[in-house]
């Protein structure tokens, strides 16, 4: 069966004064998702903003991801599968 979907995904970048903070926001229609990251960035560093986007926006994509292989999963548990073994992103009888 054809299935088809368009999520939206936001990304909020902040900086101030050595901490850059990021905000991705993960739209599906259904249910709305925020991850969060924080970046410091050393006062004897060099001050280069893009690091501090990145690792932000990374740590904040992670938060994400997270938080939606665990609905997943609880989905995937709803539906009366059971846990399949070690490998932490296959919990249950589908591949994560």
């Amino acid at each position: 069966m054809p299935h088809s979907e368009e999520w939206r995904v936001h990304l909020y970048l902040f900086e101030d004064e050595g901490t850059t903070k990021a905000r991705v926001v993960l739209e599906t229609g259904d249910a709305t998702l925020t991850g969060h990251g924080v970046a410091h960035r050393n006062p004897a560093d060099t001050d280069v903003p893009e690091i501090g986007d990145e690792l932000a926006a990374g740590r904040a994509m992670r938060d994400l991801s997270e938080q939606l292989l665990g609905a997943a999963e609880r989905d995937i548990e709803g539906m009366g599968a059971a846990a399949t073994g070690p490998d932490p992103y296959q919990v249950t009888g589908w591949p994560m």
